[in-house]
């Protein structure tokens, strides 16, 4: 339910873009993620650490947008939150006890620490790639980033997803009594 919560915005970012174009689009998404957020804050009191990182890139990349009247920062809204995600990841196998996959995970696999840290770079060299691959179509194809940024990520988090439950599929976790 959460990762559909938190699709809200940008579909509606996407769909505004179609109708009206990049600023009014960056408007919406500005006041669906304060709404959206908002109101999960509200009701559970706190925000997730992705929820809020969120929230900030898009207060600070998208009232840039508008402010300035220049649509590359919100293009650079995504890459920044991907490299910065994968830094996170990257820092979790060198800093604290266990992993940010880990920590993440640990209800879904049951493995070694050296499987947890495999993981945990599969996810930086995913939001590597992610990032990268975002930054190239925001850039060298205008024309499709937006569709790029709601279908292709959507595709390639499904994919990354896909392929990390086959390769760690042996330590699942059942929750069968």
């Amino acid at each position: 339910m959460k990762q559909l919560i938190d699709f809200i915005p940008l579909i509606l970012f996407f769909s505004c873009f179609k109708l009206l174009g990049i600023y009014p689009a960056t408007a919406l998404l500005l006041v669906s993620t304060v709404l959206i957020y908002g109101g999960l804050w509200f009701y559970h009191k706190k925000l997730d650490q992705t929820q809020a990182i969120t929230l900030g890139a898009t207060l600070l990349f998208g009232s840039m947008t508008l402010i300035f009247h220049n649509d590359t920062f919100i293009k650079l809204k995504a890459p920044i939150i991907s490299y910065l995600s994968a830094v996170l990841f990257a820092g979790s196998q060198f800093i604290g006890e266990k992993t940010l996959a880990e920590r993440m995970m640990h209800q879904l696999f049951a493995m070694p620490a050296s499987l947890w840290k495999q993981l945990n770079f599969l996810w930086v060299l995913y939001f590597l790639v992610v990032g990268s691959a975002n930054l190239f179509v925001a850039f060298h194809f205008p024309a499709y980033w937006v569709s790029f940024k709601v279908f292709g990520s959507l595709g390639m988090t499904f994919l990354f997803i896909v392929l990390q439950m086959i390769l760690f599929r042996n330590h699942i976790v059942s929750h069968e009594e």
